[in-house]
Order: C-alpha cells, then sequence, then structure tokens
C-alpha cells in the first residue's frame, strides 16, 4: 500500500500524497524499532520433569526473564517443539514470568530439545517479529510403560507381597517384650507391663522386607525389544519404591536397590539401551 501511494506521490506531484507516505513510513519505521526492542534482551528457559516417557504428555515449566531495567515487554509467546505456545499479556522489567506447558515425545533415548522461540505482535498487530534461541540440552526419555504381570525374573507365580522375610524393625506385628538396654526409644516401652514389673520393659516388632527383585530383560513376554524395554519399565516404576530391584541388560547386572534415585537409574539405562 505505501508502495503504491509512493509511486502515485511521484507521478502526480500531489504534495499531499508525499505526506501521507512520509506519515506511514514513520509509523512503519517507530513501530518496528518498538516491536524488536520489545522482545529484545528476553533470555528463556525451559526446565523439563525428573521422569518423562515415550507417548505420554510431560510437564515441562517453561520461563522467560526480562533484563530490561525500566521497560516492560509485551504480548510475548513463547513456543518450543511441537507444544502448545504460552502467551504472557505482559512481562515486567527484570522480572521471570513461566508457565507450563505439555510436550509428548514419539520414542525413546535421548532427545534434543531443539529451540525456543520468542515472538510478539506488539505494538499494532501487523508484524510478527520473534528471536530463536538454540537450547543446547537434551532429555532422557524413558520408554513408555506396558503392565506386565512378570515378577521381572521369569517367575509368573510371584504376587504382591511374596518373597517377605522378617527383621527386627520399629514396625510389623509384635513379637516379643525384652527388657529395656537404654538404647530404645521411649515410644518402644510397654507401660502396662512395666508397671507390674520392677524393670522397664520394651515391645519388640518385626519388620517385613521383601526380597530383592530382578528383571531380566531377555526372559521378559513381549514382542519385540521395544515392547520388553515397556514391560522392565513398568516393573520399576512399580516395585522401586516398595522393594529393592535390579536388572540384567545388555550383558551387565545392575545391582538392585530401592528408591526413587535408583528407580531413575534403572529407567534410564532402558532408554538408552541399543543406543551406543
Amino acid at each position: 500500500m505505501t508502495l503504491l501511494l509512493g509511486f502515485a506521490a511521484v507521478n502526480t506531484g500531489n504534495n499531499l500524497l508525499f505526506l501521507v507516505v512520509a506519515g506511514l513510513l514513520a509509523f512503519m519505521s517507530v513501530t518496528g524499532l518498538a516491536g524488536m526492542y520489545n522482545i529484545k534482551k528476553l533470555i528463556p528457559d525451559i526446565h523439563p520433569p525428573e521422569e518423562i516417557y515415550a507417548g505420554i504428555p510431560a510437564t515441562f515449566h517453561l520461563s522467560v526473564r526480562n533484563t530490561k531495567r525500566y521497560l516492560p515487554s509485551f504480548l510475548i509467546r513463547l513456543e518450543c517443539l511441537t507444544s502448545q505456545p504460552l502467551v504472557f499479556p505482559v512481562v515486567l522489567q527484570d522480572s521471570t514470568r513461566q508457565g507450563s506447558i505439555g510436550i509428548t515425545f514419539n520414542r525413546r533415548g535421548c532427545v534434543p530439545l531443539g529451540k525456543i522461540t520468542i515472538s510478539s505482535t506488539y505494538p499494532v498487530g501487523f508484524f510478527t517479529r520473534y528471536w530463536s534461541f538454540e537450547i543446547d540440552s537434551t532429555v532422557t526419555v524413558f520408554p513408555r510403560p506396558v503392565a506386565t504381570d512378570s515378577s521381572g525374573s521369569g517367575d509368573e507365580s510371584a504376587a504382591t507381597g511374596a518373597g517377605l522375610r522378617r527383621e527386627r524393625g520399629l514396625s510389623g506385628e509384635l513379637e516379643r517384650i525384652y527388657p529395656y538396654s537404654g538404647s530404645e526409644p521411649l515410644r518402644m516401652i510397654h507401660w502396662k507391663h512395666s508397671a507390674r514389673s520392677n524393670d522397664l520393659l520394651v515391645k519388640g516388632f518385626g519388620r517385613s522386607v521383601a526380597a530383592p527383585l530382578v528383571i531380566d530383560l531377555d526372559a521378559l513376554s513381549g514382542q519385540g525389544v521395544e515392547e520388553r524395554l515397556s514391560r522392565a519399565a513398568w516393573l520399576v516404576q512399580r516395585w522401586v519404591r516398595e522393594r529393592p530391584v535390579g536388572m540384567l541388560v545388555g550383558g551387565r547386572v545392575l545391582p538392585a536397590g530401592i528408591g526413587k534415585q535408583h528407580g531413575l537409574m534403572l529407567l534410564k539405562e532402558l532408554a538408552l539401551y541399543g543406543s551406543d
């Protein structure tokens, strides 16, 4: 439009058209500079969750920091991979805004995050200006869990609670009453029995400890290695917080352990299986 008015002004020598063209060019220049400065000095960041499974949406925290000292930024739009964009109406100066996005990965393994794009239609909505920031990091995508009845060691008859052994502990069933030695906590004292005796007596409890579960990847049922990996991931996810879990994978023996961090280590081994 501005180009056509410019040609018309030159051909006709109409001063009014020259003024209109000059005004439009000045307007485009000012709004262009304002739009570029609006997205300048914005620093994006992405924070992945601890557990990411193939084919299951994972919640990422996407943030943007406005490092400008005096001016806010308006109508900021953040995009990463194939997620829905995150829009902030305003990001105040020297502040950070954060939101959540859902990202789904189609395959397991080590996956690069790619880039984050910051864009804005500010100030008048005629043009969209953007910056792209390369994210020099990757995430480990675990196999999609698939439920299985296997215990992980080839014994299909194993059931929840099987293979428990009794140990001395602070919970479980009352097994015996014995004299107080001074090392037991006060809550262990059996006050009723102690009142009938000249000495303090304490309660002895048993503790149920599950036997270690060893997951043999090659012994699991499933059509192909990917399904066996998915079944192994389900077993780790299901049992690692309740009993020690170890694994036979890729000719290596991973010692049994318990707890969230040990489970993440096993899941990472499954995610990277065959990638070397």
